[in-house]
């Protein structure tokens, strides 16, 4: 299908959303309102939806614009007609279908906007990808968006840049098999509550509070789940969890800018902030945003969050969220490189509380990878 000069004119965006990671519904919910908010007088869509399976596809907008949690169920991409399928030709990336041995609906893709959470999205692989066809995308690149899914390895890049992080146990499935007692020995020295969590998980999933240690195997197997790699972290006890929206900013003195900062307030008592709570029921937690702390505490967590961005050399954006102690302490509790980005997740409100709109966002994204090199920076 050739393209007219106009069309070669018009910035084409892919939007990439489902995928294998059990966050696959809250990807498709995303995918709906980005491009809700796409300027289509900018810009021109293609959607690729990858399902459950893994099978790759061109959904058309409509259906895009559908997904819906509906009785519950969170939506996912159906298996389509056609396989999708990325070439580099002549003009760049192309997506295409495939019919047969023949392809239709090719496409020319100038950025991809990967809308894809948890592992195989925003762990670096499809970064890798992306990097291979020399394809601009949104966010961060390959290292930053692995570290940035491994809590493990998030937590070391954020001691060795010397920053605030609670204590932690790392039980690899090779060491949980082999030495079982030390991990628990190790997690007895912490104070309870403890969190038990998939390393290279998101979205709350697989996470178990353990108040009494006669729970902590059956946390590690339900984690493990999720991720063969498990880290527990000492819960606060009293703390405040926090949040900061960092956008980069190539003009501002640290590459970035730090948003107001937003308070998460779990209702259910005894709770934690999990999937439900994020993204199906609407009553067991709250959002404050602007938070309602002093200035200074502000000021300091605005500075944590772009420190943290730069130890792990984020791109584009990322949400960081800390504890902050009764004692006016602030503790790092991690990175995500590709935060939740629904119309109502944490990072876009904080960007807008900040006086940019969501639509504004999407754009200013899609600019900041425009304007990135290809390839080695």
């Amino acid at each position: 299908m050739e393209q007219t000069s106009s069309e070669q004119a018009r910035i084409r965006v892919a939007l990439i959303f489902g995928g294998q990671s059990p966050e696959h519904g809250v990807s498709c919910l995303t995918a709906t309102s980005v491009l809700k908010a796409v300027d289509r007088d900018r810009f021109d869509v293609v959607g690729v939806g990858i399902t459950r399976q893994g099978r790759w596809t061109q959904v058309p907008l409509d259906v895009i614009a559908g997904y819906r949690i509906v009785d519950g169920e969170m939506p996912e991409v159906a298996d389509g007609d056609h396989d999708a399928v990325w070439m580099v030709g002549a003009s760049g990336c192309e997506v295409a279908s495939r019919d047969g041995h023949a392809l239709v609906d090719i496409n020319r893709v100038d950025v991809a906007f990967a809308l894809l959470h948890g592992p195989f999205g925003e762990d670096g692989t499809i970064q890798g990808l992306f990097e291979m066809m020399g394809i601009r995308y949104v966010g961060s690149g390959v290292a930053a968006s692995a570290i940035g899914m491994d809590k493990h390895h998030m937590k070391v890049a954020f001691e060795a840049a010397g920053l605030p992080v609670w204590p932690y146990v790392v039980a690899t499935a090779q060491r949980w098999s082999d030495d079982r007692d030390g991990v628990v020995a190790d997690v007895s020295a912490m104070q309870l509550p403890v969190f038990v969590k998939p390393s290279r998980g998101g979205s709350s999933l697989g996470i178990t509070r353990v108040a009494e240690l006669s729970e902590l195997e059956a946390a590690i197997e339900a984690a493990q789940v999720h991720d063969p790699k498990v880290i527990i972290e000492q819960g606060f006890v009293g703390a405040r969890e926090l949040e900061c929206a960092v956008l980069a900013n190539p003009e501002a003195e640290d590459g970035c800018d730090a948003s107001a900062i937003g308070e998460i307030r779990v209702l259910a008592e005894h709770g934690f902030y999990d999937f439900e709570a994020k993204y199906i029921a609407d009553d067991q937690a709250a959002l404050d945003i602007p938070a309602h702390i002093p200035a200074e505490l502000t000021r300091e967590i605005q500075a944590v969050a772009k420190r943290a961005f730069t130890a792990v050399g984020a791109e584009g954006l990322a949400r960081v969220d800390v504890f902050a102690a009764a004692s006016g302490e602030v503790w790092i509790n991690e990175i995500n490189t590709m935060p939740g980005f629904t119309e109502i997740s944490m990072y876009p409100k904080l960007i807008q509380h900040s006086g940019m709109t969501y639509p504004d966002l999407v754009g200013r994204l899609i600019e900041l990878a425009l304007s990135r090199p290809i390839g080695l920076r």
